[in-house]
């Protein structure tokens, strides 16, 4: 069961410089500004003149959220940057998962809202968000079954109530056909695997990710790639894959 979020979370989740900032502000806010108030309550006037020496020590609680932050930004950097495959990926405990997929996009130019209190299997787990988009995010690191259609129709109704811009739904093995027909022709990109594996060896530093087998990234641009229905031509309604950055990409593969 998801634990409650807390106002740490929120902190943690937050840059460590401006972690650092709040702590100054505080720090000379309660030092120096709040002792020049003239309040009107003589308990609030008590009060006023014991900020200063608390001051200190509200601010070293940001301080070290500042450190919890930048430790938790390097561990997510590192996670990263050590996968070498797709197994390795599958290895992974599913929080650790989540942020390797949360490091991976924060790479791409994301701004990326990590759902700290979540569970291992319910919810949004990542916001992304890029030019006044926001897009959800649902981490499967399933190590004995494919992704079936209820995951995907349940974000696609997420996406709905909230009026998000898309959706991504990533996995650290497959989807089954019922998932990737329904997933066809809306807003959502579902990442497998191999698409997955290589959207990490291109953001990492150094690259280690061995080639893929059965990749389903798209040839051209390497991004994650949807069953679509050819609808003219001489394969007219068959299936195929296509890149999800379509029309800007073209890219193709057989089905």
């Amino acid at each position: 069961m998801a634990r409650k979020k807390s106002i740490l979370d929120d902190l943690i989740t937050l840059p460590w410089w401006l972690n650092l900032i709040v702590a100054a502000v505080v720090y000379f806010g309660l030092k120096y500004y709040v002792p020049t108030i003239e309040f009107k309550s003589p308990a609030f006037q008590v009060f006023g003149k014991s900020f200063p020496n608390v001051a200190g020590l509200f601010a070293s609680i940001f301080v070290l959220t500042a450190a919890i932050s930048a430790f938790h930004a390097w561990r997510k950097g590192e996670l990263l940057d050590r996968q070498t495959s797709v197994k390795s990926i599958k290895d992974l405990p599913w929080k650790d998962f989540e942020y390797l997929v949360s490091e991976a996009y924060r790479r791409q130019g994301y701004s990326v809202q990590e759902n700290l209190a979540g569970g291992s299997d319910g919810g949004v787990d990542l916001v992304l968000s890029k030019d006044g988009d926001r897009t959800l995010v649902q981490c499967k690191n399933w190590k004995s079954r494919k992704v079936g259609v209820k995951t995907v129709r349940e974000l696609f109704g997420v996406m709905t109530s909230e009026g998000a811009a898309g959706g991504i739904v990533v996995c650290s093995g497959e989807y089954t056909k019922e998932a990737r027909e329904f997933a066809n022709g809306k807003p959502i990109t579902l990442v497998d695997g191999p698409a997955l594996s290589r959207l990490i060896g291109n953001v990492q530093k150094a690259p280690r990710i061995q080639p893929a087998v059965n990749d389903t990234s798209c040839p051209v641009c390497h991004s994650p790639m949807v069953l679509r229905t050819a609808r003219r031509g001489q394969n007219v309604g068959q299936s195929f894959w296509g890149c999800s950055r379509f029309p800007k990409c073209r890219g193709t593969r057989p089905a």
